[in-house]
C-alpha cells in the first residue's frame, strides 16, 4: 500500500473514531444548560426535562446545602446556565451573592414558589403542628429562631408536586420549543409522585399515631404533617451549629418521658449527637433517612426513591407487629 493510501486510511479512521465524540458533544451544547443548587432538584429537573436538558447540581449527593460555600467554579457554571432552579425559603442562603457575582440573567426558578411554608414557632414536629400549633410536649429547639420558614418542602409529595410544575413552568420559559415534551414529561412525573405517596402512606398508616422518633436536625416538619409522625432532633433548621449541652439534656429527659421508639443518623449530618442520645438512652440507631441530598447510588438517589427509602426504614422501626 503506498504511502498516500496508508494516510488517508488513517485520516479517516481517525475521523470515524472521533465522531461520536463530536456528535455527542454537538448534542449536549444543543440541549438547555440547567444549574440547580442540590441534588433533588437536579433529579426533579431530569424527570421533566429528558432528554432535552442538561443539570448540573453545585451541591452533589450526600452534601449539605446549610454549609456549603460557593466557588469562583460555581460562577463559571451558572455564566453559562439557562436555567437556574433553587428551593428558596432561605435554604441556600449562599443564593442571591452567588446569582449576583456571576452576573446571571436568564429564567429563574424558586421552586418552592406558591408553598405556604411551616413556620418554626420553637415546637417540635407532630402531625398536627401545621394544622393547629397546639402545645406539644417537648420545647423549642435551641438555635430556632421563631417565626423562621421552615425550607424542607419537599418532605412532603403533595407540596414536591409544587415543586414540579414551577420546575415545568421554568423550562417552557427557557426553552419553548419543547413546551410540549415538557409538559407531558411534568404530567407523567406527577403521576408517578402521586402513586409514591399513596404508598407511603399505606406504610406508614401501620406506626401509631403517637410514635416520636429523633432524627440529626430539624428537618421531617412536613414529613410530620403529611404522614402523621412525631420528630425531635438535637440541631435546628440549619445543621451548621452543635447541639447545646443542655439541648441534649432536654432530649434525654423527653426520650425517657415520652414514646420514643427509635433514633436515625441522616445522610448529610454528624452522626455524633444522634449517636450520644443513643448510649446516654439504650435506644438503638435504627438507620439512615435522607433529608437535603440524594444518596450517591442506591433507592436514596433519585427523589422518589429517597422518598420510598425514608417511609420503609421508618416502617421496619416504628410498625406494630
Amino acid at each position: 500500500m503506498r504511502l498516500s493510501s496508508v494516510l488517508r486510511w488513517a485520516t479517516g479512521t481517525a475521523f470515524l473514531l472521533a465522531l461520536p465524540a463530536t456528535i455527542t458533544t454537538a448534542m449536549a451544547a444543543e440541549r438547555l444548560q440547567v444549574v440547580t443548587s442540590f441534588s433533588i432538584l437536579a433529579d426533579m429537573v431530569d424527570n421533566v426535562g429528558g432528554e432535552h436538558v442538561e443539570v448540573t447540581s453545585l451541591i452533589g449527593a450526600d452534601s449539605d446545602a446549610h454549609s456549603y460555600s460557593p466557588s469562583p467554579g460555581d460562577v463559571r457554571t451558572l455564566s453559562h446556565a439557562g436555567l437556574v432552579v433553587f428551593n428558596g425559603l432561605r435554604f441556600e442562603g449562599w443564593m442571591e451573592r452567588l446569582l449576583d457575582t456571576s452576573g446571571y440573567k436568564g429564567t429563574l426558578v424558586t421552586a418552592t414558589d406558591g408553598i405556604t411554608p411551616l413556620m418554626n414557632d420553637g415546637h417540635d414536629h407532630d402531625a398536627h403542628h401545621e394544622h393547629d400549633h397546639e402545645e406539644h410536649h417537648g420545647h423549642g429547639h435551641d438555635g430556632h429562631d421563631q417565626g423562621t420558614a421552615d425550607p424542607h418542602a419537599w418532605q412532603d409529595m403533595t407540596r414536591a408536586r409544587t415543586y414540579v410544575t414551577n420546575i415545568r413552568d421554568g423550562l417552557i420559559a427557557a426553552d419553548s420549543d419543547h413546551a410540549t415534551d415538557y409538559r407531558a414529561n411534568a404530567k407523567h412525573y406527577l403521576d408517578e409522585l402521586a402513586s409514591a405517596d399513596t404508598e407511603i402512606r399505606q406504610l406508614l398508616s401501620d406506626v401509631p399515631a403517637d410514635t416520636a422518633v429523633i432524627t440529626g436536625h430539624d428537618s421531617f416538619g412536613y414529613f410530620a404533617g403529611a404522614y402523621g409522625l412525631r420528630f425531635l432532633a438535637p440541631e435546628g433548621l440549619a445543621t451548621t451549629a452543635d447541639p447545646s449541652a443542655a439541648r441534649m439534656a432536654e432530649l434525654v429527659d423527653v426520650i425517657k418521658q415520652q414514646r420514643v421508639q427509635a433514633l436515625f443518623h441522616e445522610n448529610m449530618t454528624s452522626p455524633v449527637a444522634v449517636t450520644q442520645l443513643a448510649e446516654e438512652t439504650d435506644l438503638s440507631v435504627a438507620g439512615t433517612l435522607y433529608t437535603g441530598a440524594l444518596a450517591q447510588k442506591g433507592e436514596a438517589s433519585s427523589y422518589i426513591g429517597m422518598m420510598r427509602h425514608n417511609a420503609r426504614v421508618l416502617h421496619e422501626a416504628l410498625a406494630d407487629d
